[in-house]
């Protein structure tokens, strides 16, 4: 066979692929660093930065690599550490002093993160419920509806966010919970939720423990921002404890990426509530099983580092500390940045910003709003408006303030289209802004 033969034989295999749609937050990120501009801003990210827009290696961290230093890392402390990081972090949501706790009614992996826990559970719902369905949150995190169709489970959604009041639609959600078959599986954000910030309150919560009761649904949580709703993790688990006063069975899915700041270091686990011990090392042999198919086990550095600082109790209690400390300024920049805005006397109400709570802030940026964002002022979140309240600092938020009041208060085309495709807009737009190139860099102190 000649070589241009084997070479169009060769591209035959691969002609039908196309490329795949884009992450919208990965987009994010991709259109801000191909950005020149110095002042630009990256509030896509869904990673705490500091004051200065870095980020953080926290204190906690430090201690407890230098503790595990001089460890050897062999197959035969694999196990061991696997183990200590299930039970460390069962005990955060669950409570130290639980029932599940002290008859280890539980079974656990550690898993690649977030998005692995929830990828390990979805496979294992897929095994066990063949013909189950998935309850998303309107709206949820992307990811989330990407992972239950790869295993080839259906989702369907639940109205959660009202876009006009910018609160918790308890009512439809609770309509909608009511009207799902009996014995559903719904997927909860426990605190922090992502992308909204919008939590129920305890009584809430209560309420739809109660309806899940008599609904025999099953509840699957997410605990991706656990600490950053309030700053105290004993706090943002209060949903999954209410459930778990009730009788639920559920399952928690756990990341440290966050409020850990181990991004890159993958480290989580799926949890999953049993009946007994007899039966959790059932479960956890089926999803021992799962993971053994997908990758094995994950990287031990990562769960050495979340297995010390969980179990050694001087340096969970820094850690405790900095996620306070992490939230803290999370929030106060809510603050400043909605006073800013109240000070440019914008007619748009802006309680919402400090009414939610967590990493982001569903700003009810329209996407006309967010992409004038990009294109006048470098300014760069997801096309749904959420901020990402990591990547405002004291530097950047008069700069953000002054060009958020100039695109929701300008003089815009009326054929603006508020429901079209990511980043796609009427080209009939006429953009008057407000101020002039200096008032954009206020509060930056830029030189123009």
């Amino acid at each position: 066979m000649s070589t241009a033969s084997t070479c169009a034989t060769r591209r035959s295999w691969w002609d039908h692929v196309t490329p795949a749609l884009k992450d919208p937050i990965n987009a994010v990120t991709q259109a801000f660093l191909a950005d020149p501009c110095p002042y630009k801003i990256n509030l896509g990210v869904g990673a705490y930065r500091d004051d200065e827009g870095k980020p953080v290696v926290l204190q906690c961290v430090r201690e407890a690599e230098a503790k595990i230093a001089a460890s050897n890392f062999l197959e035969s402390t694999s196990t061991a550490l696997s183990s200590k990081l299930v039970e460390e972090s069962a005990k955060l949501v669950y409570g130290e002093d639980s029932d599940v706790m002290k008859e280890r009614r539980f079974a656990g992996i550690p898993a690649l993160s977030g998005t692995g826990a929830c990828r390990l559970f979805a496979e294992f719902q897929k095994r066990f419920y063949p013909e189950s369905r998935i309850y998303l949150p309107d709206p949820t995190w992307p990811n989330h509806r990407n992972i239950w169709r790869d295993v080839h489970v259906p989702d369907r959604t639940f109205r959660y966010y009202h876009p006009d009041s910018k609160s918790l639609n308890f009512m439809a959600l609770m309509d909608d919970v009511k009207n799902a078959p009996d014995g559903s599986f719904f997927l909860l954000h426990p605190c922090a939720h992502n992308p909204t910030g919008v939590d129920p309150t305890d009584e809430q919560w209560r309420e739809i423990s109660s309806l899940f009761k008599v609904k025999n649904h099953f509840p699957f949580f997410d605990v991706a921002y656990q600490g950053f709703a309030s700053g105290d993790v004993e706090r943002d688990a209060k949903a999954i404890r209410i459930f778990l006063e009730d009788g639920h069975s559920i399952a928690c899915a756990q990341s440290f990426a966050k409020n850990m700041g181990l991004y890159g270091h993958r480290v989580g686990v799926l949890s999953v509530l049993c009946n007994d011990k007899i039966q959790a090392m059932a479960i956890n042999s089926q999803l021992q099983q799962i993971s053994r198919t997908m990758y094995g086990s994950p990287p031990i550095h990562g769960i050495s580092i979340v297995s010390k600082i969980l179990s050694d109790p001087d340096i969970k209690a820094i850690w405790l500390k900095e996620v306070k400390v992490m939230a803290t300024r999370i929030h106060r920049m809510r603050v400043i940045l909605r006073e800013a805005l109240e000070r440019l006397g914008s007619p748009v109400n802006w309680q919402h910003i400090t009414n939610q709570v967590g990493m982001f802030c569903f700003s009810g940026l329209n996407r006309a709003e967010v992409y004038l964002l990009e294109k006048e002022f470098h300014i760069y979140m997801t096309p749904d408006g959420r901020i990402s309240m990591a990547g405002v600092t004291t530097k950047n938020v008069d700069y953000l303030a002054n060009a958020i009041h100039e695109v929701t208060a300008c003089d815009q085309d009326a054929k603006i289209l508020h429901n079209t495709d990511a980043y796609k807009i009427n080209t009939d737009i006429r953009f008057t802004p407000l101020g002039t190139s200096k008032t954009r860099a206020r509060g930056m102190n830029l030189a123009l």
